[in-house]
């Protein structure tokens, strides 16, 4: 990366996220503001229905806010247009859900291939990068499985190698092992800490405790802003 340790990798000054339907409007984020350094492990946690998806998709600039500014290496995401926004979310996030998002006809090996092809590596690089991070996965004997042949933790895990292939600054990950036991939780969310590079900070949203222990910093959404826990 091009960023050293300490360094504020993605920032957000003064969101705020107002819905507004025939009722009146709602405010989810309200005047919230977050720094992440490089390498930074962060947790939010927070009632249902708080706003936690709402921040993450804010951060990553699927959604835009109300007003406020996010700032993701040197850009402020707010202003770039659509064709930008993709391009530098391409290269410097990556996205893990709750659902796995995996296309039925692609393959373990195309479907982690795929960001870096669409980033300008040819075929071969990206299925040779592919191919070593699915082995680190621990998914050496599923490489050409299709979704339908894996268990709810291997396509976790393939979602995870996906998001990882481009090295970006960041992880987003929302309720990443939500739909998964406690026990696949905890080897998905272990291999992903053996797997993520030094200088990959990330943000998870988690219902789990234990997870959310497991990081450097603990935030707890509420009333629309961002609380730190000590």
């Amino acid at each position: 990366g091009w960023f050293g340790g300490g360094m504020t990798i993605l920032s957000a000054v003064g969101i705020s996220k107002r819905y507004e339907s025939t009722a009146g409007g709602i405010s989810v984020l309200k005047d919230l503001n977050f720094e992440l350094s490089a390498g930074e492990r962060v947790a939010i946690v927070g009632a249902s229905g708080a706003g936690k998806s709402t921040l993450l998709n804010v951060l990553g600039g699927l959604d835009r806010a109300t007003s406020g500014q996010v700032l993701l290496g040197d850009r402020d995401l707010t202003n770039l247009d659509e064709g930008a926004l993709c391009e530098w979310r391409n290269q410097n996030l990556g996205f893990v859900f709750q659902f796995h998002h995996l296309m039925p006809e692609f393959s373990a090996l195309e479907a982690v291939a795929m960001p870096a092809e669409i980033a300008g590596k040819t075929r071969q690089e990206a299925m040779a990068l592919a191919e070593e991070l699915l082995v680190r996965l621990g998914l050496s004997e599923r490489l050409h499985h299709r979704p339908n042949r894996l268990s709810g933790g291997e396509k976790q895990r393939v979602a995870i190698g996906r998001a990882l292939i481009n090295r970006p600054l960041c992880l987003l990950m929302d309720e990443p092992t939500g739909n998964l036991d406690p026990v696949t939780a905890e080897s998905v969310m272990a291999l992903m800490r053996d797997v993520v590079f030094e200088a990959t900070s990330f943000v998870i949203v988690t219902h789990d405790p234990a997870i959310a222990a497991s990081t450097d910093k603990q935030y707890e959404l509420s009333n629309g802003q961002l609380i730190e826990h000590t």
